[in-house]
């Protein structure tokens, strides 16, 4: 229970900065161009830092052979997730985008680093990257209706900063290169910017939003109640399959697993001239619930592993 009490608190901590997100934009603070700028930020220094930072752990035999089964169970996770928000929305592709993806890298890192540590951190780096080539060619797919193989675009993922933020990560992990001081403090600090951004996106996101319109949007729910109680709850049976030694690496895994719709489907919906916000409010909406369903999920866990 202290666990799920610990995440309680990250997680209200996260929705008070989101708080402050809304504000600033309410007040003119922050412009769209302004938070633009912060998801670049965030996309292309908070978070390759926050990924760099998980590597920066003792080489072990333990954590070789768990970087290799987190990499096959997140595989297996994003595909079974990708299949069953297909299942449930085979009609709306935002829909099945939001229930696909969820925010690991914004939302469920700060949660990881909260119940389990820096090092559980380590285990969701592939999951990330997994997540991020996903939403560049299935959701892509979903969204635009083209072929998936054609979100196949090797150029544009070799030059992803998660994805190069990763090798950077194994090149350290496995040569055991030393980093000046400095450079870990810088990347320590950099590392630091990625939960309050992100959630300052959070309030921004909810402050272009109709409320009204948004509480009555009977899809943001359905797409809530898959993203974050169907999904959570069949990952939850498959790492209840491998063996209680790995339990900072299913928790991590389950965790990323049971966070709310991820940012990008906003990003992308956007893109490519579809309902941007009707994607918004399944991301708005389900962080909200997230306040009961993550904790939740994670204490039916507790008690079965």
């Amino acid at each position: 229970m202290e666990m799920v009490w610990i995440l309680v608190r990250q997680i209200l901590q996260m929705f008070l900065l989101a708080g402050l997100g809304y504000a600033l934009f309410k007040t003119g603070k922050i412009t769209r161009e302004g938070s633009a700028s912060l998801g670049n930020i965030l996309i292309y220094l908070a978070l390759p830092a926050v990924i760099i930072q998980g590597f920066l752990v003792e080489r072990t035999p333990e954590r070789i052979t768990g970087i290799l089964l987190s990499a096959a169970a997140a595989a297996v996770l994003l595909i079974l997730s990708a299949l069953i928000a297909r299942l449930f929305f085979p009609r709306d592709g935002i829909a099945a985008f939001a229930g696909a993806f969820s925010n690991p890298g914004f939302f469920g890192i700060p949660l990881i680093l909260a119940s389990a540590g820096q090092g559980a951190v380590f285990y969701v780096a592939c999951f990330i990257a997994f997540l991020n080539i996903g939403q560049w060619t299935w959701g892509v797919s979903l969204l635009t209706g083209q072929p998936f193989r054609q979100g196949l675009q090797l150029k544009k993922l070799i030059r992803a900063p998660f994805l190069i933020a990763i090798l950077i990560g194994l090149l350290l992990f496995f040569t055991r290169l030393p980093l000046p001081d400095p450079v870990r403090g810088a990347l320590s600090a950099v590392a630091g910017l990625n939960t309050p951004l992100a959630m300052f996106t959070v309030g921004i996101y909810l402050a272009q939003t109709d409320p009204v319109r948004m509480l009555k949007r009977k899809e943001a729910y359905a797409v809530s109640a898959v993203r974050l109680v169907v999904i959570p709850l069949a990952a939850l049976l498959l790492l209840s399959l491998l063996p209680k030694s790995l339990y900072d690496m299913k928790l991590a895994l389950l965790l990323a697993m049971a966070c709310p719709v991820g940012s990008n489907v906003a990003v992308y919906a956007q893109l490519h001239g579809k309902d941007y916000p009707y994607a918004v409010e399944t991301v708005v909406i389900s962080t909200l619930l997230s306040l009961v369903t993550v904790p939740a999920a994670v204490g039916i866990a507790s008690a079965i592993w």
